[in-house]
Order: structure tokens, then sequence, then C-alpha cells
């Protein structure tokens, strides 16, 4: 499977980067992520719960980066295992670029494979999923870089405001 797209982001590249390789940013924005830990350098672990139709699994897998070139782009490769579901593996190739009339344009190109019982459910919903996951985590990610209430990192109730007097 492969999917292609550009997300024009509201933030400058410095911080876009910074987010992209960030675990604890990367952990709030991925779909169903129970865990996340590592670093750019030595590679990240995840252990993410999904529901794809009927087929509910727990995948834990490592992710690694390579080819990168700070503040323009990397490639991010990673396996997952999910039992008796089966397996997910791919990469990706992020690009950062200067959006026109400010901003930074986020594109990324996947090729990614699934095995076992998930290859059985058909491309058409395995496709489908994929796109639904991106643009889950997109948002997620948009959001928190550009600072807006939808930030899945923010504290918000509230009630952390300093009390006055």
């Amino acid at each position: 499977m492969e999917m292609h797209a550009t997300r024009t982001l509201n933030a400058d590249r410095e911080t876009v980067w910074a987010a992209l390789n960030d675990a604890r940013v990367l952990e709030a924005c991925i779909p169903g992520c129970q865990e996340l830990h590592g670093s750019p350098e030595e590679g990240f672990h995840a252990e993410v719960k999904q529901k794809v139709g009927p087929v509910k699994a727990t995948f834990k897998g490592d992710v690694t980066l390579s080819d990168v070139k700070p503040l323009e782009s990397y490639v991010i490769s990673g396996e997952g295992k999910g039992g008796v579901a089966g397996f997910a593996k791919g990469s990706a190739t992020v690009i950062l670029s200067d959006a026109e009339g400010g901003g930074t344009d986020l594109h990324y190109d996947v090729d990614a494979k699934v095995g076992g019982k998930l290859a059985q459910l058909g491309s058409r919903l395995i496709d489908s999923f994929a796109k639904k996951m991106a643009d889950q985590f997109f948002e997620r990610f948009q959001a928190h870089v550009e600072g807006t209430e939808d930030d899945p990192l923010a504290q918000g109730d509230g009630d952390d405001a300093p009390a006055t007097s």
C-alpha cells in the first residue's frame, strides 16, 4: 500500500522538526499508542492497540530513522507484530519545506505491507484504515505544532490555572 500527501502547518520548520523527533509528541499523536520510548538516534519502541475491521490486536515494534537531514527530511522505517493478527511493516519519507505564504509544508510518501489475518481483510479495508490512521495522526500533530486547543499534549481542563486572591 502506498500513500502520499502534503500538509501545510502554521509553524516554522524548527518547531515541526523538533516535534517529529520528540517521543512524547509522537506517542500523543499516534492513534492507539499505549507506549513509545526511545530517541531519534537509537530508534523508538512502540506499543499500539488497534481494531481493524473485526481484528483487534496490540502491535509491538521498533522504528528507526535513517537518511536524516536536519530540518529537511528523514526516512522512518518500522515493523510491528500483532500476534495472530499478523504484522505490519513499512517506511515513510518525510520532507519539510517552506510553505508559500509562511509555515511549513510536510510531505510524506509511505510504503507499507501487512500480513497474517490483517492481509486477509482485503486491500480496500486496509487502505481505508491506513488513510484514517494517517489523517488522525496528522490532525493531532498539526494541532500540537500550531498550538491549537485540540493539542493532544495540552493539559487542559482549566483546573490548573493559578488561583487569584
